[in-house]
């Protein structure tokens, strides 16, 4: 018996990869959850599916949504949120964890298209998922756990688009946080390091910066996309346990604060 037993979540930008998304959806199929993962890799959603479902037993369904600046996005998104409660009858937790974005690229060098990918792939998704999975949430008590950053928090250089999609998610969350929460719906925010597949590509890239932050984490470590960042999704999303609904999580190396 898991704790999610019976649970339904979506989770955005699950598919099978070194990755928080994939994370996430480990630590939810551990505890029982059946799953919805979108994302804009078909093939990496499937091969998410397989081992989740045969590994643990849970059932998964996987479809290809890919928010960008055109009239049929949030149709997609409307179909998928509609799939989800049709397959499984409810939800209950909504995970924003998908983003793209040109990052590296300096701020006046940034072109509408890169600025485009990165708001609308992350902003307008997490937007759109929250007004759609918002009548089920209500019905559910559920959750919503959306992810920022640090780039924003911090203004990272090189990511004015990614920054500025992050920031415009703490505010949307913070919103929704104040007017659901006559529904009992949590809101929260998570801001994760962890050590992913393109953190590792960081670190071959750029040595001296990849030692330079890690040397600010107290735990000499950063998070593990499953063990760190996944668990604490499913802490945020039982309903064993109500987090204070609009708080930010910053996650280094496994430790949890509120800034």
């Amino acid at each position: 018996m898991g704790i999610m037993d019976g649970r339904v979540a979506i989770i955005t930008g699950g598919g099978k990869a070194k990755s928080i998304g994939y994370g996430i959806a480990t630590a939810y199929a551990k505890e029982g959850a059946n799953l919805t993962l979108t994302g804009r890799n078909l093939q990496k959603l499937l091969d998410a599916k397989e081992e989740l479902e045969r590994l643990y037993g849970v059932q998964v369904l996987a479809l290809q949504v890919d928010v960008t600046p055109d009239e049929e996005s949030e149709e997609r998104v409307n179909e998928a949120v509609k799939k989800t409660a049709e397959t499984f009858g409810r939800i209950d937790v909504l995970i924003n964890n998908a983003q793209a974005s040109a990052s590296g690229i300096p701020l006046a060098m940034q072109t509408k298209d890169h600025f485009d990918l990165g708001i609308y792939s992350g902003l307008y998704a997490t937007f759109y998922y929250m007004r759609a999975c918002y009548p089920y949430l209500k019905e559910s008590q559920g959750s919503v756990i959306n992810f920022a950053s640090g780039a924003g928090l911090f203004g990272n250089a090189g990511q004015c688009s990614y920054a500025a999609a992050k920031e415009g998610i703490r505010g949307l969350s913070r919103v929704a946080a104040t007017e659901w929460g006559k529904d009992n719906i949590n809101v929260n925010v998570v801001c994760p390091l962890a050590m992913t597949s393109q953190l590792e590509a960081f670190k071959e890239s750029y040595p001296e910066a990849y030692e330079k932050n890690i040397r600010a984490v107290p735990m000499g470590r950063f998070g593990d996309p499953e063990k760190d960042i996944g668990r604490v999704c499913v802490l945020l999303g039982s309903s064993d346990f109500k987090y204070m609904s609009g708080e930010t999580i910053t996650l280094e190396g496994g430790m949890g604060q509120r800034p």
